[in-house]
């Protein structure tokens, strides 16, 4: 994947399928990052490339931000 690919696909809002259903946007959000970090994984893994193990670092981190922002929303639930 080129840094031109994980620019466009990282800087995109993605929806998946229940949110856009009316569910819970914000697991939406994290299970496509989740997906798309394994995704990334993969591929690092087959190609070994350099380049290849940024993009899955940076979907890794996406992935990470977007459960940590659900952590914060179920913390904040329960208080």
């Amino acid at each position: 994947m080129s840094p031109r690919r994980l620019q466009d696909l990282l800087g995109e809002i993605v929806l998946a399928p229940d949110a856009e259903r009316g569910g819970d946007a914000l697991r939406s959000a994290w299970k496509v990052a989740e997906a798309e970090a394994v995704s990334a994984y993969e591929a690092w893994r087959a190609s070994r490339r350099a380049e290849d193990y940024a993009i899955y670092r940076a979907c890794a981190a996406r992935a990470d931000a977007a459960q940590d922002a659900l952590a914060r929303r179920a913390g904040a639930a329960a208080a």
